[in-house]
């Protein structure tokens, strides 16, 4: 009689085992979902300053020669703080809130957009980005606020781009936009983004016309990476009236591309193409169509863990000048940049340090005399190219 007594103790035994698995793995999964909807905060930003001089030696100690030859590194000659950032992230399974702040003069700069709006003292100038994103499916996603730009290969982040100094192509594209983006991942390779914005680099609206933005990810092959970026935008103001408000457009078709070749060596391209007609923002504008576009190849090769150098080759056209970029009579022009840059990595990644020579050289204006596109020691623009050398000082966190 003890034996099947026991048998009978040693399958309750079993059943009570099993029942307390199962407890345990529904404590674990009830303990994994309360995680995910409590989420995590992260605090992340960086800070930079640069020293650059120019071979030219420009008595104003300017490297923006006549009209936006530079984006951020406009000053030489002297020490420089660029930017500082301060970004605040919310996550969990489902959704995703970004507040990220800049200060310091490539903030001003890159809000040029809220500071025409707002003016000097809006609060306004500090956002880069506030935006936050749902989930819906673990392959369908919606955002909106304001965000930064799809367009170009570069960004406003000193720690991303791998050269310091930015490109043309980067100047005469948007920043960033405010609005309301969805996203659709096919596959792990694939993916598509449409959204609708206000206009381009601002929170407000000059008109009652909104943009429509689209990018198209796909990946061919692993460590290639094709985005396809559309924007089209109305951005006249009413009280030009040099073209009908709803008959003005800017639009941008970019092209951006990179591929790991090896472990250690990246190829990187980045082509545009756009168009404008009418008012752009109360600046005036062609009454016909007038285009401009550019493309740059990159190259960037890991010599070490700490040390790595890169090289940008740029052509930007704006022969119609519809765009800044103009030569000394104030006509449209083109120009070819050569960028070289080294990448030291310390502490660990947080410290960068970038040293840098960059030439920009631009088409001569015939007949010689103060029309070419960079001032000279004596204030005179008599040059029609510029050599920059100089380093980069970059801490992340």
């Amino acid at each position: 009689m003890l034996v099947p007594f026991l048998g009978f103790a040693k399958e309750e035994d079993k059943k009570n085992d099993k029942k307390e698995g199962v407890e345990e793995v529904k404590k674990a999964e009830d303990t994994k979902e309360e995680d995910e909807q409590k989420g995590a905060f992260s605090f992340s930003g960086y800070l930079d300053s640069y020293y650059i001089g120019n071979f030219n030696r420009p008595a104003s100690r300017s490297n923006m020669g006549v009209a936006n030859a530079r984006v951020f590194d406009q000053v030489s000659g002297q020490f420089q703080l660029g930017l500082a950032q301060a970004r605040v992230a919310y996550t969990n399974a489902k959704s995703e809130a970004v507040v990220d702040l800049t200060f310091g003069p490539n903030a001003d700069l890159g809000n040029y957009g809220n500071a025409e709006l707002f003016g000097g003292s809006s609060s306004s100038l500090i956002i880069k980005q506030a935006y936050f994103t749902y989930n819906f499916t673990d392959k369908f996603s919606m955002t909106a606020g304001q965000f930064g730009t799809h367009i170009g290969y570069e960004v406003i982040d000193a720690p991303v781009n791998f050269n310091y100094s930015l490109s043309n192509l980067f100047n005469n594209g948007p920043f960033y936009h405010t609005g309301l983006k969805a996203t659709y991942a096919f596959s792990d390779r694939a993916s598509l983004m449409l959204g609708v914005v206000n206009n381009v680099d601002g929170l407000g609206d000059n008109n009652r016309q909104k943009g429509f933005i689209s990018q198209l990810f796909f990946a061919p092959v692993e460590d290639w990476s094709v985005y396809l970026n559309f924007i089209n935008s109305n951005e006249a103001s009413e009280a030009v009236p040099s073209v009908p408000a709803d008959k003005a457009f800017y639009r941008v078709l970019d092209l951006t591309t990179s591929y790991q070749i090896t472990e250690k060596f990246l190829l990187g391209l980045n082509a545009a193409y756009g168009a404008q007609k009418g008012d752009f923002q109360g600046g005036g504008g062609p009454s016909t169509s007038k285009t401009w576009g550019g493309a740059a190849v990159y190259a960037n090769l890991a010599l070490t863990d700490i040390f790595g150098i890169g090289a940008r080759y740029e052509h930007f056209n704006n022969s119609s000048g519809v765009r800044g970029l103009v030569d000394g009579r104030g006509d449209g022009t083109y120009v070819n940049s050569y960028t070289l840059t080294g990448n030291f990595t310390l502490a660990d990644g947080h410290i960068l340090l970038k040293p840098e020579i960059r030439l920009d050289s631009y088409p001569k204006i015939g007949g010689g005399g103060e029309f070419q596109q960079f001032e000279d020691a004596d204030g005179r623009f008599t040059k029609n190219s510029q050599t920059t050398l100089g380093m980069a000082f970059i801490y992340k966190f």
